[in-house]
């Protein structure tokens, strides 16, 4: 695999890891103070879980991940060795 770089002053180049970029700055990093590596680490940690599990998604029609895989009846993802059940499905 190789590495790939947008150009410099070009954000449509990778527009959706930009927007995300702007969700994880709007919703995660501007709403709470860091107070160590150990506190961000755990803050950021809470919100990936959030955004991944529970918050709604424009792209799934304002469904969150869980109830778009519930409805289409997919099965968990594989995490290395160990099942991710986030949804109890």
């Amino acid at each position: 695999m190789a590495i790939d770089f947008s150009r410099p002053g070009k954000p449509t180049d990778n527009a959706t890891i930009e927007s995300f970029n702007g969700r994880l700055r709007q919703e995660c990093l501007n709403e709470y103070w860091l107070m160590s590596l150990d506190d961000a680490k755990r803050k950021i940690e809470a919100w990936r879980r959030h955004y991944n599990e529970s918050r709604p998604h424009s792209a799934l029609d304002w469904r969150t991940p869980c109830e778009f895989a519930k409805l289409h009846r997919l099965k968990p993802v594989q995490l290395g060795n160990k099942e991710a059940d986030i949804c109890n499905l």
